[in-house]
């Protein structure tokens, strides 16, 4: 495309992609939106004089090339030293020593962060910082275990903590989730995020067994609460995003919310799916509910919707060949060309995913549509 500066008496021509608006909302600019709709005006020659109101640009998030990799590769070895390969002969050295080695490493891990954000290495910064959050239930534990203020009864092991359902878990997830905050707030980094949505979905079975009282295991309620929780996650997951979004801060545009996204979608779509029932009413709900995953993330930019709501309308469709259709003969040529049709849908909406994104932001509030 070109466009005249007709401001000039020369007439300067100037060409114009679509890759550059887009490097323009990643700048900051303006928006994916606005960028979009730009183009569409432009591309067809209609007036670009207003532009539609939208939430400042997010900041990029780091490329994840071969050093991010390592740099992620290290610090989650490091965090599962401390958490999921936590063995029984290194809590020998009793819970004094523990709560030493615990506040110590956290001191370490905090100043090296400290270092790595001055110098620039975010994401460096990041990893150290989460493992700092990762080391306060080993602190509490041992704090409390050494204060001899441990609940009686289950297991007395921390490294437990990661693989054993017990509501004397709780205080080390709420001692978690404060820390955590408080650094986040402190360093606002986005991956500090994933040691608290993680330890949500922790609380979301703790909590079930204390309010089992400890003495029986029933999973229909264990799933009901892993429903409860994930709702609950994925509503904290939009209010965050909306701040983030609209925050005039480059420090806070940063995408905080991606880790509650992925664990309150996850606890909800389990909760959903594990719910059997024998009506097909209830089925089809199932499906659409899905389907409105599906379109749900496609109009807010979220990935994590799309993937599971599609699995879901899989798992519908599975149901309707192997259960409510299997002796037609017409059903598996249906489907075959109900498949054909999702494909032609795919290219379709890769040719028009512009003009589809932009037409389905008008819908949802401005602190969620999608952008760079």
């Amino acid at each position: 495309m070109h466009i005249k500066d007709f401001t000039d008496t020369a007439n300067l021509v100037v060409e114009l992609r679509l890759q550059d608006l887009k490097d323009a909302a990643r700048a900051g600019l303006l928006t994916e939106t606005q960028a979009q709709t730009l183009w569409q005006r432009w591309s067809h020659g209609g007036s670009t004089s207003t532009l539609p109101p939208g939430p400042v640009a997010r900041t990029a998030g780091p490329a994840f090339g071969f050093v991010n990799v390592l740099y992620y590769f290290g610090g989650l070895v490091a965090i599962g030293a401390m958490s999921l390969f936590m063995t029984l002969g290194f809590q020998s050295l009793g819970a004094g020593a523990l709560l030493g080695i615990a506040l110590a490493y956290m001191v370490a891990c905090l100043k090296v962060a400290d270092y790595f954000k001055l110098q620039g290495l975010r994401v460096p910064a990041g990893l150290l910082a989460t493992l700092a959050v990762f080391l306060v239930p080993l602190a509490v534990w041992s704090a409390q275990s050494l204060a001899g203020l441990w609940p009686p009864g289950g297991t007395v092991s921390f490294s437990s903590y990661h693989t054993h359902i017990d509501w004397r878990w709780l205080t080390l997830e709420f001692a978690t989730l404060a820390a955590g905050v408080v650094m986040l707030w402190r360093y606002r980094l986005p991956f500090m995020v994933m040691p608290l949505a993680l330890t949500l979905w922790y609380m979301s079975m703790d909590v079930a067994n204390a309010l089992l009282n400890d003495h029986r295991w029933e999973w229909e309620f264990m799933r009901d609460m892993s429903l409860v929780f994930g709702i609950g996650t994925v509503a904290v997951a939009l209010w965050v995003d909306v701040r983030s979004r609209l925050s005039k801060t480059a420090a806070w545009r940063q995408d905080f919310a991606f880790w509650l996204y992925i664990f309150g979608t996850t606890m909800f779509w389990f909760g959903l799916s594990l719910n059997s029932s024998d009506s097909e009413l209830s089925k089809f709900i199932y499906a659409m509910i899905n389907l409105t995953l599906v379109l749900v993330g496609a109009a807010i930019g979220r990935r994590v919707f799309t993937v599971y709501g599609a699995l879901g309308v899989a798992l519908y469709l599975g149901h309707l060949s192997h259960e409510v259709f299997r002796d037609s003969l017409l059903f598996p040529l249906a489907l075959t060309l109900l498949g054909l049709g999702v494909v032609a849908l795919g290219v379709w909406w890769q040719r028009h995913e512009a003009a589809i994104a932009a037409r389905l932001a008008q819908y949802v509030p401005v602190g969620l549509q999608p952008r760079a």
